[in-house]
């Protein structure tokens, strides 16, 4: 019965619950802009104080750029590690925002009622679920359940640039059991998922140059060659009929998903249709013998980001440009590695340049694709524990995007990571009016009292 007790206690306390989120999304915490670095500290401080209100030994650890803040309950059992970010998106357009963006404050939409302000969804509303989870335990059984470090960013919405230096400095102090991230999603905002593969990143910026100048179309058009045509002939040999991206080598370390996990995400009858059309489309264009939701998840990409060459204003100017630039990201599975891909990629490029071409390149490092092992006992019990909360079963999901914190707790501290969230797509976040329903932050911390009684009983 102490798990129900848990769970009667979250569901009496969410008024409180909800004020202290709201309090704590009133601290305009915009970590990309030097003129809110005060909040960023205020929004530190907050969290400090109410950890330490939990009997959590927690301090705020400077940082190059915005401060750690790091607690610690000592305890029997696993070692859970806990991650949240409490820094948020800039709010522009400020204008399209129906209140103050961080005049935090419960609306009633008809549909529900949400919590409205931003970082709501993205992360401080996440990060709360779990702190309130274990307010509500230590409040009935007067501790925590086993050992917990807390570990909240101020830099994750601008690129986390001292987050690595600062996971390695402290590698000792931080290294766990398993590691809970809640910064992701309800797939189609009605199933609980554990995401457990994400797709890596690369990105490829360059410019291609011909002539050593703009050049006269009707001087030299026809015998000069077009550093426009040159470039939309190599983007556009980049796939082949059936979608698959033609570079060799480039699935050579794709692995196949398990029949398993194919089995579980057919069960989620996801409505590709449905899906391209809300955004005006209707085909899907991946590689055709795949699943949609393993393209979405599990398999490599190649997209065009952008493309630029010429005279663009208003009317006409005939000229053939000297230039011709393009951006390039590719999605990443498996044990892809980004230097390998990009060598790839530049071979190819390179070869099909005409005599007296050369190119350029403005490009970052990549990052790997991240894959957690569900062999792990941990990932069964979270994700029974999930499903008894919620009233569809809760699955094992892929995430077509790059979550880098997950890999750094692998690489870094060697341990597996459970990225839970209760997110809606309809949150708007990194937009105006971000929200996140009540029902979000009730049932997800219903979900981690649930994840905790399973990974300590």
């Amino acid at each position: 019965m102490s798990l129900d007790n848990v769970l009667a206690r979250i569901d009496a306390d969410l008024d409180a619950a909800t004020e202290r989120l709201i309090a704590l999304l009133r601290i305009p915490s915009i970590s990309t802009d030097p003129a809110y670095k005060a909040d960023c500290e205020r929004a530190a401080d907050w969290l400090v104080d109410d950890l330490q209100s939990l009997g959590v030994k927690a301090q705020k650890r400077p940082t190059p750029g915005h401060p750690m803040v790091v607690g610690h309950v000592e305890g029997d059992g696993p070692h859970l590690l806990f991650y949240g970010h409490y820094d948020v998106q800039p709010v522009d357009p400020v204008e399209l925002w129906d209140r103050d963006p961080f005049d935090a404050a419960l609306e009633d939409t008809g549909a529900g009622r949400v919590i409205r302000a931003r970082g709501a969804s993205d992360d401080k509303g996440q990060l709360m679920t779990f702190v309130e989870a274990c307010r509500a335990w230590k409040a009935e059984h007067g501790a925590l359940p086993c050992r917990i470090t807390f570990f909240f960013e101020g830099e994750e919405e601008s690129g986390s640039p001292s987050l690595v230096p600062f996971m390695r400095d402290n590698a000792d102090e931080l290294r766990s059991d398993i590691a809970l991230i809640c910064d992701t999603g309800l797939f189609e905002s009605r199933v609980p998922a554990i995401i457990t593969q994400l797709r890596g990143l690369l990105g490829e910026d360059f410019t291609i140059t011909g002539p050593d100048r703009d050049l006269h179309s009707g001087m030299y058009g026809g015998i000069a060659m077009n550093p426009i045509r040159v470039l939309t002939r190599i983007l556009a040999g980049l796939h082949d009929d059936n979608g698959a991206v033609t570079l060799p080598g480039f699935y050579d370390d794709v692995p196949e998903l398990p029949d398993e996990i194919r089995d579980q995400w057919q069960g989620l009858n996801f409505d590709h249709a449905r899906f391209l059309g809300d955004v005006g489309l209707k085909a899907a264009a991946g590689e055709q013998d795949r699943s949609p939701l393993e393209q979405i998840w599990s398999r490599p990409t190649c997209d065009v980001n952008g493309i630029w060459g010429g005279y663009t204003g208003d009317g006409f100017k005939t000229v053939l440009p000297s230039q011709a630039s393009a951006k390039l990201s590719f999605r990443l599975v498996g044990q892809q590695d980004p230097d390998r891909i990009r060598k790839a990629f530049r071979s190819y490029l390179e070869s099909n340049l005409p005599e007296g071409f050369s190119v350029t390149y403005r490009s970052e490092k990549g990052s790997p694709a991240s894959q957690m092992s569900t062999g792990n006992p941990a990932f069964e019990k979270a994700r029974k524990a999930l499903s008894d909360e919620w009233p569809q079963p809760a699955a094992y999901a892929g995430c077509g995007g790059s979550i880098p914190i997950a890999g750094y707790f692998k690489d870094i501290l060697g341990v597996d990571a459970m990225l839970i969230g209760f997110a809606k797509d309809d949150d708007q976040i990194h937009s105006p009016n971000e929200k996140y329903d009540l029902e979000s932050f009730h049932k997800g911390i219903r979900s981690w009292a649930r994840i905790l009684d399973a990974l300590t009983g």
